[in-house]
């Protein structure tokens, strides 16, 4: 970049930095003249936002202009995160590539110099198994048929809401899709194929729609709770506004990823089960799947390789006496 448009945008980059002192951002503002909206059109606005949240946190460290465009200062945030916070290497290494993957389109841009976004991909992340015994024991929680069976049938179908929530549980327990998609879900992507149904989704780096499995019982409870609701709306699963549960109360709006993530909490701790999130109900599906094929278990949850499957996705345990007739 030119010596005359870094004298344009120093000065311009210090004034929002009085502006916005460290711990008084505001919004998704940034103390430089550039932010993690400049990725639009590559990622989705929730990976956008998230890469936002880990730059404002990186500035916040850096506390200047000139420290924040300095390649030491992210090394120097690296050290801190990994010896003043409890983070695990893997949300570590995933703020630390936020800052560097907004460095390098900044450069594309013209925000910075070329060299400025080398120095900073030349920052390494930290190594996971030097801080091992900070990766979460429970990060992922294994159901089992049984208890899944449990959880599903706890809402109270007598009340519109329980319809709403059964219907949300068993599409997740076959389903296998992540709670956005989920919370995005329209009436017209759900398709009658042959005996059964699908789902048609688009997971967060796909291009195009993708078959996700639908079963009998899930669609019934779905039919059920749209047959019910006394709102039409294009989207499956919709929000009560307040406190009441009523259909007075209903609204035409889709219920948000943090709607769903409290009712898949509520009925998992009803259950008995503390550590359930979303994403352990596609970890099912794919458990479950896995011990009939792996590929229909890779399938199922869009995944582009089988790698990503069977290393996150299927919690199956050895069993004792596995190899007691071996010879």
């Amino acid at each position: 970049m030119s010596d005359k448009r870094n004298e344009q945008l120093i000065p311009y980059a210090n004034n929002l930095w009085m502006e916005q002192r460290p711990g008084n951002l505001q919004g998704s503002e940034s103390p430089l003249p550039f932010a993690a909206t400049i990725l639009a059109g590559q990622l989705a606005p929730s990976s956008i936002a998230m890469y936002q949240r880990d730059f404002e946190a990186y500035l916040r460290f850096a506390g200047s202009f000139d420290q924040a465009v300095d390649a030491a200062t992210l090394a120097r945030w690296r050290s801190h995160l990994a010896q003043s916070t409890d983070m695990s290497p893997n949300t570590i290494n995933r703020m630390l590539s936020a800052v560097k993957r907004l460095m390098k389109e900044a450069a594309a841009q013209g925000y910075i110099g070329q060299e400025v976004a080398l120095s900073f991909a030349q920052v390494s992340g930290v190594k996971a198994a030097a801080l091992k015994d900070r990766i979460k024991q429970n990060a992922r929680t294994r159901i089992e048929p049984e208890a899944m069976r449990d959880i599903c049938e706890l809402p109270d179908t007598s009340q519109l809401i329980g319809l709403r929530d059964s219907a949300i549980l068993a599409t997740l327990a076959s389903g296998g899709l992540r709670v956005s998609e989920l919370a995005s879900l329209k009436c017209s992507q759900i398709r009658r194929k042959g005996r059964g149904y699908v789902v048609l989704v688009r997971g967060k780096n796909d291009v195009e729609f993708r078959e996700a499995p639908l079963s009998r019982e899930a669609h019934t409870r779905i039919a059920a709770w749209l047959a019910a609701r006394p709102v039409d709306s294009e989207y499956v699963f919709t929000a009560f506004d307040g406190r009441g549960n009523d259909g007075k109360r209903l609204s035409d709006r889709p219920l948000s990823a943090v709607a769903l993530w409290r009712i898949v909490r509520k009925y998992s701790l009803q259950a008995g089960m503390e550590e359930v999130k979303p994403h352990d109900f596609r970890r099912f599906v794919g458990t479950q799947l896995a011990r009939k094929d792996i590929r229909m278990a890779q399938k199922a949850l869009g995944h582009k390789r089988l790698e990503t499957t069977v290393r996150h996705y299927v919690l199956d345990e050895l069993e004792p006496g596995l190899t007691d007739d071996l010879y």
